[in-house]
């Protein structure tokens, strides 16, 4: 029997080739001739109730442009469908995280599927996964790793009819021949689930991964399918705990997909996370992870003794933590002195019951002080101040503005700028999501800005403490920088600059939005538009578009407001602006009518960690008048 093949290797290198090979074999199979090449000695009763039930539906690959204008180039060049829509990817991005020990939040992974017309008339699709890897965003290896490998390569079926019988019952055709769970989950961004099998050794057809596909939340299903023995048990596996390239534990952000909870049950657990909130600010504020490490488990009277804290009240905290993924509990042997005395009469140390002790966890560690891009900012002022502003909620529902003024009597910039501890914590909470700028280096913007022959200016308007200037100045030797800041944000941008080798490139503004330096090449709002309603935004952009000459970019920082309502940090966001800040989140359209009002148009936008995005835009040409 001949061999269905994927790409040969120097083809795996090329995500264009791929996606060419790819569409080809999707319009050479139907679901008749692959079932017997992917399950060897399938036939009769199995073979038809697997056809009966599923069709082959789509090849999967995963993809690694540097950003979606890149992609959909790309699928043009293979015949492909260029306006076919996206979505967030939740399994692959989870697979991923899990195989290269990476925050999920670092990984954009979208699901396009162009449309490709069979043999037989009939439309299936390829599945592409798209992994965004901008330049110096520091994914390269992960692409090169799953090029090689190809993981995320399948095969999928989707179910004509899902319900629980036929699943289950699929699922054990799948099993008697060969086939092994190979994980899956649950896709709120499309409400689908996906239940993924390796295929057996002596399988013809090198695509070694068959997904079964069924719309709607089939989660009991998935979590019968999850629980049965499957291929991480085997060391080799991408997937395995073992493997160098997976991790030791689920990557921070991930989660493992269980039965649904009744709605009592779900609605209880939503009511106490406020208890959430304050535990993880609680651990952060009595500085516990700074007495933890990752690697020993210490004895609850140990840290309680090192921490000034009470030893009960101390392991009540730590077990709600660990039910979190915040910590780990693990019991600590506990030596003592026997007081009986042998008979050279010298006490000897006996071993007694254990006592229980606690370890911190990766995602613990992002609480410690000294973590990198540490979140203890964060935790102090979600369960601080934010925190008592939420209390007042329904100010804001009822009237529209900021619950934060109505508790506090003024609004949270004149409240922080007055206190010096709380505005170095509001500068630091930034500063503590800065992971959203890591890929903005790279765009395209920036990057053509580096590489002009004489050096270009990046203004940073409302640049915080520097951290995304100092990145982009950073990757780029050749840029100048100018941040535009509240004064006491100016001193503290000035020493983290000067600190990373970047100050000598840099100039500094202590001023307002009406002081936007005239002359950049390249300005820059991150983060700074949600914070006001559409007519301060208006007034912001607008000194921006004044001060710009006609060639300059502005690049725009925010998250986006899905127009589908699918799940988004975004969205979550909305409420803590609407709660405390009097600011909102908007959708693309929105910032695109905001800037055409100022002469400005949108160009593009992507995605950046963290469900934000960059938004390129650029001054509105001047019509050309024509002579009668």
């Amino acid at each position: 029997m001949t061999t269905t093949t994927l790409p040969d290797e120097t083809m795996l290198l090329d995500d264009a080739a791929r996606l060419r090979a790819a569409a080809a074999f999707v319009r050479e199979h139907d679901s008749a001739s692959l079932l017997p090449l992917l399950l060897p000695g399938i036939e009769g009763a199995d073979l038809r109730a697997l056809a009966g039930h599923c069709h082959f539906a789509h090849a999967g690959m995963l993809v690694f442009p540097p950003d979606e204008e890149t992609l959909r180039a790309r699928l043009a060049d293979c015949g492909l469908t260029v306006h076919t829509p996206s979505h967030p990817s939740v399994v692959v991005r989870g697979r991923l995280a899990r195989r290269h020990r990476r925050d999920p939040d670092e990984l954009d992974v979208r699901i396009l599927r162009p449309q490709v017309h069979g043999a037989d008339g009939k439309r299936r699709a390829v599945e592409v996964f798209a992994l965004s890897v901008p330049p110096h965003s520091g994914l390269e290896r992960v692409a090169a790793h799953e090029r090689a490998h190809g993981h995320e390569a399948h095969l999928a079926f989707e179910i004509d009819h899902p319900d629980p019988l036929v699943l289950r019952g699929l699922c054990a055709i799948l099993a008697r021949h060969g086939a092994r769970p190979d994980g899956g989950g649950y896709n709120p961004h499309e409400d689908g689930t996906v239940l993924y099998f390796t295929t057996p050794a002596a399988s013809a057809c090198a695509y070694r991964r068959l997904e079964l596909y069924a719309h709607g939340d089939h989660r009991d299903a998935l979590a019968a399918h999850l629980d049965e023995p499957n291929d991480l048990n085997r060391p080799n596996h991408p997937d395995h705990p073992n493997d160098p390239e997976g991790p030791t534990r689920p990557a921070a952000g991930t989660t493992t997909p269980t039965p649904a909870r009744p709605p009592a049950e779900t609605l209880l657990h939503l009511l106490t996370g406020a208890w959430t909130t304050q535990a993880l600010a609680s651990f952060a504020r009595l500085r516990l992870p700074d007495a933890m490490d990752t690697r020993t488990a210490r004895g609850t009277e140990d840290l309680a003794r090192l921490t000034g804290t009470h030893p009960r009240g101390l392991a009540t905290l730590l077990r709600y933590l660990a039910m979190l993924g915040a910590v780990t509990r693990e019991d600590v042997p506990v030596i003592r002195e026997d007081l009986t005395l042998t008979r050279e009469d010298l006490p000897v140390a006996r071993e007694d019951l254990p006592e229980e002790g606690f370890r911190l966890t990766e995602l613990g560690t992002l609480l410690r002080t000294d973590a990198p891009a540490s979140m203890r900012p964060l935790a102090l002022m979600y369960g601080g101040p934010f925190y008592r502003s939420f209390g007042e909620l329904d100010h804001s529902v009822r009237t529209g503005r900021a619950a934060f003024d109505h508790l506090f009597g003024e609004n949270h910039f004149d409240h922080f700028a007055r206190d010096p501890e709380l505005a170095d914590l509001f500068d630091r909470s930034m500063a503590a999501s800065s992971r959203m700028f890591r890929p903005v280096p790279g765009h395209p913007a920036l990057t053509a800005a580096a590489q002009a022959p004489a050096p270009a200016t990046v203004v940073d308007v409302a640049g915080g403490n520097g951290e995304l200037l100092r990145q982009i100045l950073t990757a780029h030797p050749n840029l100048r920088g100018v941040l535009l800041e509240r004064p006491h944000a100016v001193a503290t941008a000035r020493r983290l600059l000067d600190a990373a080798g970047c100050g000598a490139r840099c100039d500094y503004r202590a001023g307002d939005f009406a002081d936007v330096p005239a002359g950049g090449d390249i300005y820059v709002l991150a983060r700074v538009l949600h914070d006001w309603d559409d007519d301060r935004c208006r007034e912001i952009l607008g000194h921006c578009a004044r001060a710009m000459p006609d060639h300059a970019d502005l690049l725009i920082v925010e998250r986006l407001l899905p127009t589908d309502g699918s799940p988004s940090l975004a969205t979550a966001w909305d409420l803590h602006m609407l709660c405390n800040v009097g600011g909102r989140e908007r959708d693309a359209d929105h910032y695109a009518r905001l800037l055409a009002d100022v002469g400005l148009h949108l160009h593009d936008h992507s995605p950046l960690p963290l469900d934000a995005h960059v938004l390129h835009a650029r001054k509105t040409p001047a019509p050309v008048t024509r002579r009668p």
